[in-house]
């Protein structure tokens, strides 16, 4: 970690079916940033589970679909509201029923009355209306949302885009998921926060079925800090989606997969030029299984590699990596399922254990599986120089 000892401790107010991405981003990034989360849920326990949705705009409204299991952290029931520097409420359906408890209420009314940073996203607004805390503040969210926060005083902001984000006093609120980046931003900076480094441009080699979180997770906390972000995909242009794969770890010999969230990307994979960009990421999944056999793909790799410039890959990842022929001498770790890869390709194979460690060797971190996205992301930051201070 950047951090070996947090400055910031966050509370994270979870619930079932939350929106896996506004839970899982900004708790990562949070990590990765060295600040301290506490994931917590009315009923449960440190090491329970919450299922999360899938939300994506479709028609009038959006679909659903599950998401990634996310493990909470501690217990509810055992929270000190007084050792918190912050709250951050995700969206998705969790916020209608957990609008409905007494504890979790009182909980966002002690944060208010203390005057700590406060960033809800989406529907988690249904929970401060309920808390009674926006009362004259200027509020975004969800736009269906917006008749309850009016309903409860709020100078409600119609957001003009679903990247939109709003900030009143100690409140922070956005739209969705898509506006991340601004969202974290500003509660990192309401913690405190100073971002410093950030001057960086980083491309990210994308393609079909990625892992949903190793794509938007990274790419997301690398622009909340201020970094040039691009993601590209052979045959693809500027504005077109990839599909992505959720895989999680629910008991079986291998993971599962389910259908993720479609990804945009921003840049077409034709007019790069490797030497403009400071950094180069790779995502798991199941695209490096085709990506690897593209060549020009691997002539992009060769590049940064070569030029000694930051790569950071993970989890399948490194199928393209030995692939390009670049890992011979270089420790380096993968998901377990791609340990014969990187050890015919030369490499020194570092055991994942657990899964969620990873390591830099070099110019190259490498990391197993999604849940070591702190440590990925972080380790990444260090080498392109970039801090976060408190």
């Amino acid at each position: 970690m950047a951090n070996t000892k947090p400055q910031k401790t966050v509370l994270l107010l979870c619930g079932d079916y939350m929106e896996d991405y506004e839970v899982m981003v900004p708790f990562q990034a949070l990590l990765a940033y060295g600040v301290a989360v506490d994931a917590v849920c009315p009923g449960k326990k440190a090491g329970d589970i919450c299922r999360t949705a899938i939300h994506i705009p479709l028609g009038q409204s959006y679909s659903e679909s599950r998401g990634h299991n996310f493990t909470l952290n501690a217990t509810f029931d055992e929270i000190e509201i007084s050792k918190y520097d912050g709250l951050v409420i995700p969206g998705g359906r969790a916020p209608e029923y957990l609008a409905m408890d007494l504890s979790v209420v009182d909980i966002v009314k002690k944060f208010s009355n203390s005057q700590k940073p406060i960033a809800s996203i989406c529907h988690g607004q249904l929970i401060l209306a309920a808390a009674d805390v926006v009362k004259g503040r200027k509020c975004t969210a969800f736009a269906p949302v917006g008749p309850t926060l009016i309903a409860a005083g709020a100078s409600w902001v119609e957001p003009e885009t679903n990247k939109a984000c709003v900030i009143d006093g100690n409140i922070i609120t956005g739209a969705t998921y898509e506006g991340h980046p601004e969202f974290i931003r500003l509660f990192v900076k309401a913690l405190g926060g100073i971002i410093k480094g950030a001057d960086r441009r980083i491309l990210f080699l994308c393609g079909d079925f990625m892992e949903d979180y190793e794509v938007t997770v990274p790419f997301q906390s690398l622009q909340a800090l201020e970094c040039h972000v691009d993601a590209v995909c052979p045959k693809k242009k500027a504005g077109e989606t990839c599909p992505t794969a959720v895989h999680d770890f629910e008991g079986d010999q291998t993971y599962s997969e389910k259908p993720g969230h479609p990804f945009t990307l921003t840049a077409n994979f034709e007019d790069i030029d490797a030497s403009s960009y400071d950094a180069l990421v790779i995502p798991g999944g199941r695209a490096p299984e085709y990506l690897a056999l593209d060549r020009t793909v691997i002539a992009l790799v060769k590049k940064f590699m070569e030029s000694r410039k930051p790569v950071a890959s993970i989890c399948h990842g490194q199928q393209i990596l030995a692939a390009a022929d670049v890992l011979k001498g270089k420790k380096c770790t993968a998901y377990p399922a791609v340990k014969l890869n990187v050890v015919l390709s030369g490499a020194i194979w570092l055991e994942p254990n657990p899964i969620d460690r990873c390591f830099t060797d070099g110019n190259l971190v490498t990391g197993a599986a999604w849940p070591g996205h702190p440590e990925f992301i972080s380790q990444l930051m260090a080498l392109l120089g970039i801090k976060v201070s408190f």
